[in-house]
């Protein structure tokens, strides 16, 4: 069973950044498609970015595109969410996410509607 923990949240201004790391363990992770959620309060949770197993390619969704980076290391079984020109609605908890197939060749896009482990999160809060 992969286990998956966020680090890297806290409280910023208007404008700075974050970067967010998710360690896995328990699990093959260099074979299998991570991404970033959020999920703020009264909201349902929402896709942010994905990254393709091999680290060959990247989505991201609009409200985030040209500020947010998403990257991975598959030898020390991390990912990333370097967050830039952060804004007040950035602000909510995020997750990191495993998909359920290995070496997934599937559209990284058709993970806004999910994936299938989860970690527990890690609370962004930006200030205007």
């Amino acid at each position: 069973q992969v286990q998956l923990v966020e680090s890297g949240g806290g409280s910023v201004q208007a404008g700075g950044s974050l970067r967010l790391s998710c360690a896995a363990s328990g699990g093959t992770f260099r074979l299998y498609d991570m991404g970033w959620f959020r999920q703020a309060p009264g909201k349902e949770r929402e896709f942010v970015a994905a990254i393709r197993w091999s680290g060959s390619s990247v989505y991201y969704a609009d409200s985030v595109k040209d500020r947010f980076t998403v990257s991975r290391d598959n030898i020390k079984n991390t990912i990333g969410l370097q967050m830039n020109n952060l804004k007040p609605e950035d602000s909510a908890v995020y997750y990191c996410a495993r998909a359920s197939s290995r070496q997934s060749t599937r559209p990284l896009r058709d993970y806004y509607s999910g994936m299938s482990d989860w970690g527990k999160g890690t609370l962004v809060t930006v200030s205007s």
